[in-house]
């Protein structure tokens, strides 16, 4: 741990904090405190602040950046990190916590709470006793009690849902392709594909992140396929089920009900769910109890000081990893995050088991921390909550995903080079390599699949496996070009002429999944996979 200075290091909070987070700070830091949703008062404070403490409503964009020229952290009392600008603190080296795991118990309890009100139709009940009505008969409802429950998402907040709803007798059946069935029998709860969920579930809730591949999940098409008895539970995350064509599927009795916390655009005051009695509605309420915020209060207060300390900060979002990390070791992190969402993107599903192989100087240093690097990105794109170095490990044991660690100083062909190596539940294999090139560190990937490559993990690639053969770079040029995504790079590496080859293409925007399933059928890819890395 580093000497703190002799002039305490100014901590400034800019939104309500719990007694028990601000005793954290007290004693050894200058808090101050101002309205955060103020402008006018939060910039000329950040002047002199080393941290930053907010909630939800005080936005830390770039501008509040520039005006906190002493920032080292910015800390967010809960887990959305919407109202933060983490590329921008990134690019000044500040870094960005929040508290992961702080409203978990709250979010599932908001959910259940949700189902029942729905089931029962508690809140048309309530308002109609106390506008002077006695009609009993008007609100019959449905008991909870052997019904068969669809679980969209098995991560920790999905988890504590099905634990609690189990106690009402209830079947689970359960979507997600990143949870291995022997974990999900673990739960109790059945694995199935995302269209027998529909078509057997009496209550469906959401549990999954908002990721290009869950946006719009439930829309139209996928609510043809359910029981007209079904009712529809959503405290997750907005747009991945279709607010409109549920309204519609409603209104034409195809659809029982739904109970909504979150919606596409917040905060929402207008959306077609909210003129269908059938419909329960609340104002993002899923953090939102004492509890909740005095943990993340308290979590990242903590934080904070390890920050400021100088110590390793777990809970740190950003590539900024703290104090106790070598020098050596600290550039790789964020290219090992990267690799791990490659890993993800590739595997398209749960690995049974990844190894993290480390090879050259680095191998020589405490290395613990890239095997928490691998599992953060591995986990990344497809877990609700934003994953931390705390909670990376956590997340592999719920989901029976084995990780080892190995090292060796022999490195033949880069001065340091890092493997993740996985196999899946089919019996197939994944892996991609990368380093960090030349004076400047830059980030490459070296392999992938057994393919050599020389290519930078921009946000958005695309990758495609298919028979070598002339003419097929140009089709997949010409029909990414139709569908207005634009090229910046690409790579071909091949086994031999005439032999089998890999395409990495990277480019400008996310590929649309039904733009990268034309391009496979076009040219008879093998495997075709659009990879999105998160900032």
């Amino acid at each position: 741990m580093s000497e703190r200075p002799a002039v305490p290091p100014v901590v400034l909070i800019a939104e309500e904090l719990a007694p028990s987070a601000l005793d954290i700070l007290s004693h050894d830091f200058d808090v101050r405190h101002v309205d955060g949703a103020d402008r006018a008062a939060l910039l000329p404070a950040l002047a002199e602040a080393d941290a930053v403490i907010v909630r939800s409503a005080t936005q830390i964009d770039a501008e509040a950046l520039a005006a906190g020229p002493n920032l080292k952290v910015v800390a967010r009392a809960g887990i959305g990190l919407d109202n933060v600008d983490v590329k921008a603190a990134t690019a000044k080296g500040v870094m960005v916590v929040n508290a992961p795991t702080s409203n978990i118990v709250t979010a599932a309890e908001h959910a259940v709470a949700l189902l029942l009100s729905l089931a029962r139709h508690i809140p048309k009940a309530n308002a109609s006793l106390k506008s002077g009505e006695w009609k009993r008969s008007a609100f019959t409802g449905v008991e909870v009690a052997d019904k068969t429950v669809g679980v969209l998402g098995l991560g920790r907040i999905g988890v504590l849902f099905t634990q609690r709803l189990m106690a009402f007798g209830t079947t689970i059946v359960a979507y997600d392709p990143y949870v291995s069935a022997t974990r999900a029998a673990q739960l109790g709860v059945k694995l199935v594909s995302l269209e027998e969920l529909l078509r057997v579930s009496d209550f469906i809730s959401v549990h999954l992140p908002k990721t290009p591949e869950t946006l719009g999940l439930i829309g139209a098409k996928e609510l043809q396929l359910v029981k007209p008895e079904l009712r529809i539970v959503n405290a997750a995350r907005g747009g991945i089920v279709d607010e409109q064509a549920l309204a519609d599927a409603i209104s034409e009795g195809r659809v029982a009900g739904a109970a909504f916390d979150v919606y596409a655009k917040e905060p929402c005051t207008d959306s077609p769910l909210f003129a269908l009695d059938q419909v329960v509605v609340t104002p993002h309420l899923g953090a939102s109890t004492v509890e909740a915020q005095d943990k993340a209060g308290t979590a990242v207060a903590r934080s904070v000081k390890l920050a400021l300390d100088g110590e390793f900060v777990p809970d740190a979002v950003n590539v900024q990893a703290g104090g106790v990390v070598a020098q050596e070791i600290r550039p790789a992190l964020p290219l090992v995050e990267k690799l791990g969402q490659v890993f993800t993107g590739l595997a398209g599903g749960l690995a049974s088991a990844v190894t993290v192989e480390i090879r050259g100087e680095i191998a020589a240093l405490d290395v613990a921390v890239l095997k928490l690097a691998a599992l953060r990105g591995l986990f990344a794109p497809v877990v609700e909550e934003p994953v931390s170095y705390v909670n990376a490990p956590l997340l592999a044991d719920e989901r029976g995903l084995a990780v080892e660690l190995t090292t060796t100083t022999e490195s033949p062909d880069y001065r340091n080079l890092i493997t993740l190596r996985g196999s899946l539940p089919d019996g197939s294999d994944v892996s991609v390599s990368g380093t960090l090139s030349g004076p400047r560190m830059v980030e490459k990937l070296t392999e992938i699949d057994g393919f050599d490559v020389d290519v930078r993990p921009q946000e958005h690639l695309a990758v495609f496996r298919y028979a070598d053969r002339p003419g097929v770079v140009g089709q997949i040029g010409a029909a990414l070009g139709e569908a207005g995504v634009n090229i910046g790079n690409a790579q071909v590496s091949r086994t031999e002429a005439g032999g089998e080859a890999l395409m990495v293409v990277g480019v400008d925007s996310a590929v649309p999944a039904d733009v990268l399933g034309r391009v496979a059928d076009g040219i008879g890819a093998s495997f075709a996979r659009g990879i999105d890395l998160k900032a």
